[in-house]
């Protein structure tokens, strides 16, 4: 089996709509490892999402092209892999390449290295090249003592044959330098330099003292490493200036998903007109709704928090108002509304935003909507979310209240006609039964691409989910 056809060079794959690139987070395997069909073998982040790669061959990996941290182009090899590593070592490309068969007259005896070869070359060991010269010691570099005499070396018979050359000239050592140790100070002469040893003025420049302004108590008036202490020990150092340089500022490469998240936003926000609306509802009533859900024993097993009730409300606005749910195509001129509801969830991640969606959510129980959710932001929180999970959106959800932020005025995901966002569900003082009470209270802020959805629309949008929220157990009997 030939080195080409047991090596088998591994390329970065296009990981999903027309990605172009991905960072190598980290290595999975080392060379040397042997590795099985299939075995995740790397793990890459895209601008999407950070996967792992498998094995597209079992054996034993040779190579590792790009370390981890590296931002490697679709279609570039990333790990080599022998596909036969039993049958013994692999012959490396340069060995191969300096492999001769001489012919048969002339030839050179075996282990005569540096002796004649075909086309008058001189033999060389293997993976060096071919020579054409002969070969030289080169001289050592030393310096023989004055008192004894160098001798003449001896005149190989090849260079005999060429004695009409100049012999090179050997470098001449560079004279060492004479280094004068101080033994006592010196007067420098009627300049006015304090006198002072080098040790002394060395201690003073490290701890930012002038010898100028220290009286000296040595020989001559000189400043001793003792007058320096003391200066310090009387005197305050004024501290050196704040640096505003980079030595303190800190650069994080814009790249994956922080730098889609980016693009996205900005050709949002620059392309779809936005208005935000804003409601804040009495939510006293949802939050003992989710403590009856969490009592049921079909909700015991998955996890349960308003934010199910907020996207139940979502969910069933939509049905109420289509629009909502629905694209604008420049390119054909067209308002496109959407019959299923692929609803998207904001999640931070270490790697940054994402938002990834329940694909055809509306048709979902309220069980099977808490279980999507509950593995939705599990996913995202390893960082193992996949392109797909974040394609195809129709309308999001971002919970700031998560944060203890009341609301705010959230930015269209590419593509999507609205987004809610659910602030910090708070106790406060509320107007209840005409009577001020304590009651559980958020505010929402709706943002809308007013392209498609006016005021009105967005308004009774907006109006029906805070219904639901101010009563879900009636929307819930009245709206299904």
């Amino acid at each position: 089996m030939t080195r080409m056809s047991r090596i088998k060079e591994f390329t970065l794959p296009d990981l999903g709509e027309g990605l172009t690139e991905g960072e190598i987070l980290s290595w999975l395997v080392k060379v040397g490892d042997t590795i099985e069909l299939n075995q995740p073998i790397v793990e890459v982040e895209t601008a999407k999402a950070a996967v792992e790669i498998p094995a597209k061959w079992a054996g034993q990996v040779t190579k590792i092209f790009h370390e981890a941290g590296t931002t490697v182009e679709v279609g570039q090899p990333i790990v080599a892999i022998d596909t036969d590593p039993s049958a013994g070592p692999v012959p490396s490309e340069e060995s191969l390449a300096a492999v001769e068969i001489a012919p048969e007259e002339g030839a050179v005896e075996p282990g005569l290295i540096g002796g004649p070869a075909p086309g008058g070359r001189t033999a060389v060991l293997v993976g060096y090249g071919p020579k054409n010269t002969t070969a030289k010691r080169r001289p050592r570099v030393s310096t023989p003592p004055p008192s004894a005499p160098t001798a003449p070396a001896a005149t190989p018979p090849a260079a005999a044959a060429s004695s009409a050359a100049p012999a090179p000239v050997a470098p001449q050592p560079e004279p060492a330098r004479v280094v004068e140790t101080p033994t006592a100070p010196r007067v420098e002469g009627p300049n006015g330099r304090v006198l002072a040893k080098p040790p002394v003025r060395k201690l003073a420049r490290d701890l930012g003292v002038d010898l100028a302004t220290i009286a000296g108590t040595g020989p001559m008036g000189s400043v001793t490493r003792g007058d320096v202490q003391d200066a310090v020990a009387v005197v305050d150092v004024a501290p050196a200036a704040p640096a505003f340089d980079a030595s303190r500022e800190q650069r994080i490469p814009i790249k994956g998903v922080r730098k889609l998240t980016a693009e996205n936003m900005v050709a949002s926000a620059f392309t779809a007109p936005h208005v935000t609306e804003f409601l804040t509802v009495d939510m006293t009533r949802t939050m003992k709704a989710v403590e009856k859900l969490k009592a049921r024993p079909e909700f015991r097993d998955v996890r349960v928090s308003p934010l199910l009730l907020v996207a139940k409300a979502v969910l069933l606005a939509v049905k109420r108002h289509p629009m909502v749910n629905s694209t604008w195509s420049g390119a054909t001129g067209e308002i496109v509304i959407k019959d299923y509801i692929n609803l998207g969830i904001a999640a931070a991640t270490e790697r940054g935003l994402i938002v990834p969606n329940i694909k055809d959510a509306g048709r979902l129980s309220l069980r099977e909507l808490a279980e999507s959710l509950n593995t939705l932001v599990q996913v995202a929180k390893s960082g193992k979310t996949p392109p797909s999970d974040m394609a195809g959106g129709t309308l999001s959800i971002t919970n700031v209240g998560v944060f203890g932020v009341d609301t705010g005025t959230p930015i269209l995901p590419p593509g999507e006609s609205a987004i809610l966002a659910f602030g910090a569900v708070k106790p406060t003082p509320w107007v209840h039964k005409e009577k001020i009470k304590i009651r559980q209270v958020s505010t929402l802020g709706l943002s809308f691409d007013h392209r498609i959805i006016d005021g009105e629309l967005g308004s009774k949008f907006l109006r029906d989910i805070g219904a639901f929220l101010t009563d879900p157990e009636g929307a819930l009997l009245a709206w299904t």
